[in-house]
């Protein structure tokens, strides 16, 4: 152990402690942009400089170890001086316009700048032209070269946590910035659209394509029936912004707040889940009797961002994906079809808007192998994050908003759908009903629980109806990547594996709120998942008594024709631009 003085607290850490570290131990707050522990520790900003007693030059925080007997100073004024500088020749390359940046109010730039009260700039700003018009402005993730501050925690998360690589350093010198690797352009790389680099930047560098004037003009649309959806991750995370308990920050209040936005229809993706579950529990089955999976498993496909990534990495293996589709677009494609019926409308008179903890969703409801004869499945997908700002673009407080009902049919949901959202979810899910197809009794909800909780890439073996299914729960791609190379060489062998391309699952996906803390609270938003399937007085999906309608009066049953016709999906009838 080693015993530092900071701003005259004393201070007991191990050894090899950062000065960053030690100082929150003892609660003394060290700005910084760039650094995220274990990933990006390369002192890029200089924000987190300090003054150690006796030492002549200023020391950042984030990179050097303490030594017994130090003695720290974060805020003399020799300290607040070098920061202040630092800030200040960011901020000359830095586009400033605040009020128009969707991170305004959530930018850690713009708060540490307030914080120093910087008010004007010393030195002339020079910003990169035209760069910002060259990008492709349809792909659903944008970047502006003029708010990047060349922190670099993009390219460490891409590369050590996703292992992508979509993004590297250009340029040199001043004109140094961050842009698509290999001297490519977006739209044309393997970007799997995780999103995690989005809520890893620390100003509004990176974010989602903005799709809410597209809704506005539906809900604007008289002659439009606007139908939404919201993913099980979306309840656990929204109430973020507005200060809101997690307990009460339900679905029935969402459900208020979206139709005071104007949505006709509100309904819970938590439906489509249960729905997943039928075709995609039926088709692993059908697959393990068959044979189908000596040699390799069967891949869940609810993920689009793992979908992507599995295509533009390991192409060869798109015939283990499920072909049923994610719960998104299954609940588009029923939309359009049994409930425009039941609401006897036409169905090309619906809007099918989907409100997603994720970026990818964009790509996927713009796949041309996820349309109907009435158009797209999915028309709009929105993230939480663009959900939020049209609720604060009409000063919706959700303190103030009443809980109301989900509409029905399709606004029922069991437990079983609500875990969708956190990793491992579905392959409990999944279980649970499979358990039930093979010996006609409902298992311990709870029995599969094992693989709820653990490292990034765990495993379990359970025996149902005698037969032994070897699984596997993987978030983080590249936890993936390591899973697939294991199965390549045959040091393990698998039966059913779910794959989550953001870590935590849905609940830490790209679209989510951005902590201003580096938080991650993917952890906290899973558990709440679990409460709720906890508290739901039905646990199968197999139970949802409108999913049963939905088969009795529509589809037949599962894996029959009219189902396979709109819930499944052929993966290889489109190319990722990087596929081999």
């Amino acid at each position: 152990m080693v015993r530092i003085t900071i701003d005259g607290q004393l201070a007991q850490v191990p050894a090899g402690t950062t000065i960053m570290e030690a100082a929150k131990a003892v609660n003394v707050k060290i700005p910084h942009l760039c650094y995220l522990k274990g990933i990006n520790e390369i002192s890029a900003c200089r924000i987190c400089c300090v003054e150690i007693e006796g030492e002549r030059a200023m020391v950042a925080a984030c990179s050097n170890p303490v030594k017994d007997g130090m003695v720290v100073y974060t805020n003399s004024p020799r300290a607040r001086m070098t920061r202040r500088t630092n800030v200040e020749l960011i901020l000359s390359q830095h586009d400033c316009k605040c009020a128009t940046c969707v991170r305004s109010g959530n930018c850690q730039l713009q708060e540490v700048a307030n914080d120093l009260g910087i008010l004007e700039l010393p030195f002339e700003t020079q910003l990169q032209k035209g760069l910002r018009s060259a990008w492709t402005k349809t792909f659903p993730l944008y970047r502006d070269v003029n708010k990047c501050i060349k922190c670099m925690r993009c390219i460490q998360i891409c590369d050590k946590v996703q292992t992508l690589n979509i993004w590297d350093l250009a340029g040199t010198g001043s004109r140094t910035t961050v842009d698509v690797s290999g001297n490519r352009v977006i739209k044309d790389s393997d970007c799997a659209l995780c999103g995690q680099c989005i809520t890893h930047c620390p100003t509004g560098g990176l974010r989602e394509r903005d799709d809410t004037a597209k809704a506005r003009a539906a809900l604007a649309d008289k002659e439009k029936i606007t139908v939404v959806q919201v993913a099980p991750a979306v309840r656990t995370a929204w109430g973020e912004y507005f200060g809101l308990k997690r307990e009460e920050a339900t679905m029935e209040r969402m459900a208020g707040a979206l139709h005071r936005l104007g949505f006709d229809y509100v309904y819970d993706t938590n439906f489509a889940a249960d729905l997943t579950i039928m075709e995609e529990g039926n088709e692993f089955l059908h697959r393990l009797k068959s044979g189908a999976l000596v040699r390799w498993p069967m891949f869940t496909s609810c993920c689009p961002g793992w979908v992507r990534f599995l295509k533009g990495q390991y192409p060869e293996l798109t015939n283990q994906l499920s072909t049923a589709k994610s719960p998104q677009q299954m609940f588009g494609a029923v939309a359009k079809t049994w409930l425009a019926k039941k609401l006897d409308v036409a169905p090309e008179k619906i809007c099918c808007v989907s409100i997603m903890p994720c970026v990818a969703k964009k790509a996927e409801a713009d796949l041309p192998t996820m349309r109907g004869e009435s158009g797209a499945d999915v028309d709009i997908v929105l993230t939480t994050r663009e959900l939020v700002r049209m609720m604060r673009a009409d000063h919706l407080d959700p303190h103030f908003i009443e809980e109301e009902a989900l509409n029905s049919p399709m606004g029922t949901h069991t437990g079983a759908g609500v875990i969708f959202g956190a990793t491992g979810g579905v392959m409990e899910a999944a279980l649970r009903t499979a358990a039930y197809v093979l010996t006609g009794e409902n298992p311990n909800p709870d029995a599969f629980s094992e693989v709820r909780t653990g490292p990034g890439l765990r495993e379990a073996t359970y025996t149902v109806a005698g037969i032994p299914v070897r699984c596997a729960v993987v978030s983080g791609l590249g936890n993936a990547r390591k899973l697939i190379e294991r199965l390549k060489e045959g040091k393990v062998q698998y039966d059913f594996v779910e794959v989550m391309a953001c870590p935590g699952g849905c609940v830490g996906g790209g679209g989510q709120p951005i902590s201003a803390e580096d938080e991650e609270l993917y952890g906290v938003r899973g558990e709440r998942l679990y409460t709720l399937d906890a508290e739901n007085p039905m646990r199968f999906a197999h139970e949802n008594p409108e999913v049963q309608a939905l088969y009795h009066e529509y589809l037949g049953e599962p894996l029959g024709e009219t189902a396979h016709h709109l819930l499944h999906t052929d993966h290889k009838a489109w190319n990722m631009p990087m596929q081999k």
